[in-house]
């Protein structure tokens, strides 16, 4: 028995010790691209993600603010509301303007139909 393959021409690599080394291509230069590319996507990605956790926190500080203000009415979804501070230092939610009323105003809000308040 010999270590000779059957068809030694049809093989992708040398068959004896006197056939050519066989060499892997550098694929760093590929490596590092694709590196490059993904952690400039995954970054991208990131950033907006962050942008869109900031805005979740800051809906629900607004939200929360609003719901524990006090206000003697079931809101209406979509009219606009105007949350002020109260003589007594607590928040309360109106419908008058803030250009009709010489109070501090904190800000206007909708009720939307899922029953979250929109700062204006």
């Amino acid at each position: 028995m010999t270590n000779i393959a059957e068809n030694p021409s049809l093989l992708p690599y040398g068959s004896n010790i006197g056939a050519p080394a066989i060499k892997p291509d550098n694929i760093n230069s590929w490596k590092n691209t694709g590196v490059i590319k993904v952690n400039q996507q995954l970054s991208v990605k990131f950033e907006e993600l962050k942008i869109e956790y900031l805005k979740l926190v800051e809906e629900y500080k607004w939200n929360e603010l609003v719901y524990k203000s006090k206000f003697n009415f079931e809101p209406v979804i979509g009219k606009l509301y105007h949350l002020y501070i109260g003589n007594d230092g607590e928040l309360f939610l109106s419908l008058i303007e803030p250009s009709q009323w010489h109070r501090e105003c904190i800000g206007s809000f909708k009720l939307s139909n899922e029953q979250k308040w929109i700062k204006i």
